[in-house]
């Protein structure tokens, strides 16, 4: 059983950063790619960014490339999503996730989803 636990998200004006963490229960966090999702109201939710367990490999949304980055710490079972250059249409709740032994975009491929934390930019 696993627990994850999104943190970081709040209000911020567009142009700013925010630093979203993800801290996860277990020792086997290492193990597994791990990813962000997020969701805007009325929205599906759409896939964000994703690293493999070494955290030697990411892969990237076109929407975020370039302005967010994800990065792991395996001794601590966190996860980060380092989002710079925010801009209004980032706005959703953000969710982490354990995905499969190697990186996927799709959502049925991760098992594990936490709470969630809501983003939010100003115009």
């Amino acid at each position: 059983q696993v627990q994850l636990v999104e943190s970081g998200g709040g209000l911020v004006q567009a142009g700013g950063s925010l630093r979203l963490s993800c801290a996860a229960s277990g020792r086997t966090f290492s193990t597994y790619a791990m990813g962000w999702f997020r969701q805007a109201p009325g929205k599906e939710r759409e896939f964000v960014a994703a690293i493999t367990w070494s955290g030697g490999n990411t892969y990237y949304s076109d929407s975020v490339k370039g302005r967010f980055t994800i990065s792991r710490d395996n001794a601590k079972n966190t996860l980060y999503l380092q989002m710079n250059s925010l801009k209004p249409e980032d706005t959703a709740v953000y969710y982490c996730a354990r995905g499969p032994g190697m990186i996927s975009t799709t959502p049925r491929n991760y098992d594990y989803w936490g709470q969630g934390t809501q983003v939010t930019v100003s115009s």
